[in-house]
């Protein structure tokens, strides 16, 4: 026999998700069409670059709004374990955006320096590209805020974007300011190359970290190591051993599965009562979680394992 209860995402975070997402879009469609316009006017390459990587990051903005709407869609009968890996799925497209829009910059900047940089109105792409920077440091902590109160994982990836964006803008304005101190326009596609090699490392982070989810990889050994301490907490003198636990990670819910022992005489009743105080202490230690506990007999294995992760025993 078994027992699930569970589920973490709630309305109200799907509400405060999108209209995050909401946020992000806004700004980086602003910020876009300023960095053209300081692109044309100053003949840059790095401010170039910059209006294509806050391109990029418009597209991951809408790609996360859609996704936490997904995300949030009640289970139906072809995904009856719901739609939160859409939010996983997600991230990793949002990395292999970021991967792109590195390769677009190289590119550009590489034939920049093959042929004769200029960059004149130093001072109107330093001034745009300041206020890119402060825009997107302040969008992107509002973005990681809202992400760990929300655990999404397209809100993070989004934020990693936007983090991303602040940085290199402000390693493009160290580059224009020095192009104004010394008058070597080299020095703008250099700057360009920079960044880009920043841009790839942000985006093959955020690959990695998606992908994991994606293949269900096990949850971290301390929310692992949670679960058995939960057990332990209910204290319920029926239950003797429990064993087999699995957990997994989808968007931002938990999934976790396991057998559970109960001493022989333990009516079906009871079993079922004590199960169902287990789940609510798993979902407690976790902040929620899907949870399917099999009841098993004492006799159904030989003896309870003395793993101190399964042990009743353990302290």
């Amino acid at each position: 026999m078994s027992a699930r209860a569970g589920g973490r995402g709630t309305r109200d975070d799907g509400v405060v998700k999108q209209r995050a997402a909401w946020i992000s879009i806004a700004s980086n469609s602003l910020l876009i069409v300023l960095k053209i316009v300081a692109g044309v006017i100053t003949g840059s390459v790095a401010i170039i670059t910059e209006a294509v990587h806050s391109s990029i990051d418009l597209v991951a903005s809408i790609v996360a709004f859609f996704s936490v709407r997904k995300a949030h869609e009640p289970a139906d009968e072809s995904h009856p374990y719901g739609h939160e890996k859409v939010e996983n799925l997600a991230a990793a497209f949002e990395g292999v955006l970021i991967v792109l829009g590195a390769a677009i910059i190289i590119f550009e900047a590489i034939r920049k320096l093959t042929g004769e940089p200029h960059v004149e109105k130093i001072g109107f792409g330093i001034a745009v590209i300041g206020i890119s920077a402060v825009a997107n440091m302040f969008v992107s902590r509002f973005l990681y805020r809202r992400a760990r109160q929300t655990d999404s994982p397209a809100l993070e990836g989004d934020a990693a974007h936007l983090h991303t964006d602040a940085l290199t803008s402000i390693g493009v304005l160290v580059a224009l300011a020095l192009v104004a101190i010394t008058g070597v326009d080299e020095l703008d596609p250099i700057a360009a190359l920079v960044v880009a090699v920043a841009i790839v490392f942000s985006g093959v982070r955020l690959v990695m970290r998606s992908s994991r989810v994606l293949v269900d990889e096990a949850l971290p050994e301390e929310e692992m190591q949670a679960v058995a301490d939960a057990i332990r907490q209910v204290g319920a003198p029926e239950v003797i051993g429990f064993h087999k636990i699995r957990a997994r990670r989808g968007g931002s819910n938990r999934y976790v599965d396991l057998h559970v022992q109960f001493r022989r005489g333990t009516t079906l009743e009871r079993a079922h009562e004590v199960s169902h105080r287990l789940q609510a202490s798993i979902r407690n230690r976790l902040g929620g979680a899907d949870v399917l506990i099999h009841l098993e007999p004492e006799d159904a294995v030989q003896s309870p394992t003395s793993d101190p992760t399964e042990s009743l025993s353990a302290s």
